[in-house]
Order: C-alpha cells, then structure tokens, then sequence
C-alpha cells in the first residue's frame, strides 16, 4: 500500500477504498477493520436519527475507553451533530449539571457507568434527556436492540459535525468550548483533517498508535481520530498503567501515542530491571500536552525514548504552538512556537504587550476563534481584541518560542512576589520518594499566603518526620528561599485528571474554606 500523502485519506475514503485495513489492532472489545468501524458509524446514523436526534443536536457518550467513543464520535461526524465526550468521572450533580448546560439530545451510556443515572440526578438525566444503554443498563432502551434492525449503508444527507468539550472539572460551573461543524461532506474533512498528523510527523499507514490517556478527553480525542485518518490502526488500553503501556508498545511496535505528564513520570518510577524488558525503538513520534511537564522528568524521557517526544500548547479553545524534539533539546522547557495562523502576545495586567523574556498573560489568536457554550459574557470577557487567553503565565523568549510559568489561578502570591506552583512540583517530582505532588497556596496572616506541599509517596516510603525534613531540604537545595514550601504533608493520594491535571481547586478548598477569596 502506498504512503503517498497524495492517495485519499481520512476514515471514510480508507474505508472505501481500504475496508480491510486494520483500524483498531487492539481494544477491550477486540479488533476492527476500517470497513467495519466505518458500518457501525453508518448504523449508529440511522438509530439516532430514528430515535429524534436533530441535525445540530448535541450527541453524549459516557465510557471507558474503547470502540464506543470512536464509532459515536465517527456517528457526530457524518450527521452534522455535535460530540459531547463525557468525564465519566465527574460527580453526578457535576455530570447532570454538564448535561443540563449543553442541552444534550441524547446520552449514550455505557454499562461501566451505569452508576450515573442512579439516585436524584440519574431521574434528572433520565427526564431531560434521551438515554440508551451499552450494555447492562438497567431502565433505559439498550442501543444494540435498537441497532439490530438498521441499515449499516452509508446514510444520505450527510454533513460534518462538531464538538462540544467541557473544561476537566477544576474550575467550577460548566465552561463548554463549542466548535460546529461546517456542513461540508464529512470525507473531504476528513481527508483534508489528515494533515492535523502531518504536524507531528504521523506518516501515513505508519502505525499502530497506542490511546493510553482517557479518551472522553478532547486531547485524546483528536490525536486517536488523527490516527485513524492517516490510517494508523489503534491499540487502546481500557486504563493506563506504567508497564502495560510499555508491553503494548514493544508487543504492537507502536509508532505514535498521545500522552500526559503524569505517565512519563509513572513509567520513570518503574525499576530499571522492568524498563529494560521491553524494546521501545519502534517509537516514532510521541505528543504530549494538557499539563506542564518538568524539566528534568522530559529530559529523563529523552534519554530514554530518544528525540521522538513532541509537544504542544493550547486548549480546545485552539492550538497554539508545537515543539519539536530537537527545538526542545536546544531550548529545554519551551512549549514551542506558535503554529502557522497563531500570533502570540504576552500582556500585563492592563493589556499592555510585553517584550521578549517579560512573564504576562499569554494571549494567541487564531484564524478560526471559538466560544463558550451558552455563555456569551465568558466569551466576551476571555478576549483582548481578537486575541484570548486560556488562563496562563509565560514569555516568549527573543527567537519566538514560549515557555509557560504556570496556570494564573494557580499562582500563588506571598509578600507580594508572585510563585509558581509547577515550579516546586517539578523539584519534589525529582525525589525518589515521592509519587505524586502539588502545591498551593495557604493562607497566612503576615504573607497573605504561604507555600505548602502535598505529598503522595511512593511504595515503601514511609510518611515521617525524618522524610518531610529530607523533602523540605531538597526543595531548599534547589530553590530560591522564598519559593521553599513552609508547610509539606503526607496525602494518600492527591486527585488527578486523565489529562494529569491536578484538581487544584477542590484541594485549596479544604484550606480557604472560611476566607473571603476565589479558589
């Protein structure tokens, strides 16, 4: 088979012209050719729209990862309806809350997670929105009874989709970012979308590409779907975990993955001896995004892997800009620079442009803009002009590449001096005896706020006196002294997005409870 960037691609002209290729090499519910993922899309068309679903309606699935997300997400894409990925995690007040915000049309649910439409919230879903289960789902139609009769014939009247994507939970009320569809034919987006894998080096028919992240999250989302449109089959792990992704990346001969911070530090943390079982050299082109990645934990991942980790920076707000290895390995730390049709700009408080090397709100324009799902005054207030901002700090060095300090909600200001949290994070991360950790800021009556670290320990570490000095003077031998945490405490365990994305609010809640400030 050629790799011609030239020949058709996307999902449905490999399809077509391709029905035997493999698109999914390894999943939960097992393996796939492009032709029959490509029926099951068309067969879902025919059901939803049986069952009501407008052109323009929001479509919801909630489920683990595996085919579901892909062939409702391939459904939304033909039929002009918008795809609503659900965090399968969220609470079931913060869920019903999603569902009422959006308007969803109608909720799929896979049996995983049929917890959610138990109790008060569940009968709220249950009486706002259509609802058919995958599966065990007790009380509402079951989708393969209701596919059984259709057609898996390409459906008429045909027209891109789009997507709706919900910010991970840290904020507080819902905030969709809402992108709809065109109207074109769905093949041609499809096809021209192909060039989305191009930027990181995804080759055409060049795979496979593991899907190790949580797939209800719009990064994840758009890199597997990027896969598939220039024909890399997926293997789809149902749940990360350190040695398994390296199995099925030696196993398959992984090429390309989409990953987060958070799991290049679990695979670093697992003894040499596991390390070295398994054969990583297949890797090709490894992107990783969502939450900052410190430096010396990258660094350790090249010397690993070799140059083949990419990175990008943006929101589903819009990508911004894209490092490569090698830029990386010259600038260590950089996100990258922005990509073509994207212009950074680093403001100050009052709007003001700031030069090179000067740390401001990070501003980028894009041709094609976005807004927040019904709420026109978010919109309004997230923009300068035409440029936005997604909430973070940084500068853009004098050769145009970005380099982010931290999220501005997230900075901490004790004695007027503004700390960034990531920075600590990054120190303890380096420890061999910690697992997970976050900072924040505490309230202090002579500081306004002060510094202290949580700690989740690694297996066999032991939360001591001893320990929590040791870490004290490892932040202290590595960072100026009024960036040092005054505070360290043992968690547990400290609560994480799929993306790795700490739920920052949710922690400083515990300690701001009774204090007049915004968590």
């Amino acid at each position: 088979m050629s790799s011609n960037w030239d020949q058709r691609l996307g999902v449905w002209y490999i399809a077509e012209d391709h029905p035997d290729t493999v698109a999914i090499a390894h999943s939960p519910e097992g393996a796939f050719t492009y032709g029959e993922l490509a029926a099951s899309a068309h067969q879902l068309v025919h059901t939803f729209r049986a069952l009501g679903v407008p052109k323009g309606g929001i479509v919801g699935v909630i489920a683990p990862n595996g085919v579901l997300p892909i062939q409702v997400s391939m459904a939304c894409q033909e039929a002009g309806w918008l795809l609503l990925l659900v965090n399968a995690y969220l609470t079931p007040e913060e869920l019903t809350a999603m569902l009422e915000h959006a308007g969803t049309a109608l909720l799929v649910v896979h049996e995983a997670h049929k917890s959610a439409l138990q109790g008060e919230f569940g009968d709220r879903v249950k009486a706002a929105t259509k609802v058919v289960g995958v599966g065990d789902v007790p009380g509402v139609p079951n989708l393969a009874d209701l596919t059984k009769d259709q057609p898996a014939t390409m459906p008429d009247d045909r027209s891109e989709g789009g997507f709706l994507a919900y910010s991970s939970g840290t904020t507080g009320k819902p905030k969709g970012i809402s992108r709809s569809g065109s109207g074109a034919d769905p093949s041609e987006v499809a096809n021209k979308a192909a060039v989305f894998g191009r930027a990181f080096d995804y080759r055409p028919f060049d795979g496979p590409h593991l899907v190790s992240t949580g797939m209800y999250h719009g990064g994840s989302h758009s890199y597997y779907m990027a896969s598939l449109n220039v024909g890399h089959a997926l293997v789809i792990m149902r749940k990360f975990d350190a040695e398994g992704a390296l199995q099925l990346i030696d196993q398959f001969k992984v090429r390309t993955a989409y990953m987060v911070p958070t799991q290049f530090h679990r695979m670093l943390q697992l003894p040499d001896e596991v390390r070295a079982k398994y054969d990583m050299s297949s890797l090709h082109s490894v992107v990783h995004s969502a939450a900052p990645c410190p430096r010396t934990t990258k660094q350790r991942m090249f010397d690993w892997w070799g140059p083949v980790i990419w990175e990008t920076y943006g929101g589903m707000e819009g990508a911004a800009t894209i490092a490569k290895p090698q830029r990386w390995l010259e600038k260590p730390g950089t996100v990258g620079r922005a990509i073509k049709g994207v212009r950074l700009a680093i403001l100050d408080d009052d709007g003001n442009e700031l030069g090179p090397n000067e740390t401001g709100h990070i501003y980028y324009e894009t041709e094609a803009g976005f807004r927040y799902h019904k709420d026109d005054e978010l919109t309004k207030s997230t923009y300068k002009g035409n440029r936005f901002s997604i909430g973070d700090i940084g500068y853009v060095d004098e050769d145009g590449y970005l380099f982010i300090q931290d999220r501005a909600k997230d900075m901490i200001i004790s004695g007027g001096v503004n700390i960034f949290p990531a920075e600590i994070e990054g120190v303890l991360l380096n420890h061999p005896a910690v697992h997970d950790a976050g900072v924040i800021g505490i309230p202090d009556a002579d500081w306004g706020e002060s510094v202290l670290a949580l700690v989740e320990l690694r297996d066999g570490s032991e939360p001591t006196d001893a320990l929590s000095a040791e870490l004290l003077q490892h932040c202290a031998d590595h960072l100026a002294a009024y960036k040092r945490p005054r505070r360290l405490e043992f968690r547990t365990d400290l609560p994480r997005t799929e993306a790795g994305k700490l739920y920052k609010r949710q922690i400083r809640a515990e300690y701001w409870k009774d204090q007049d400030r915004q968590v």
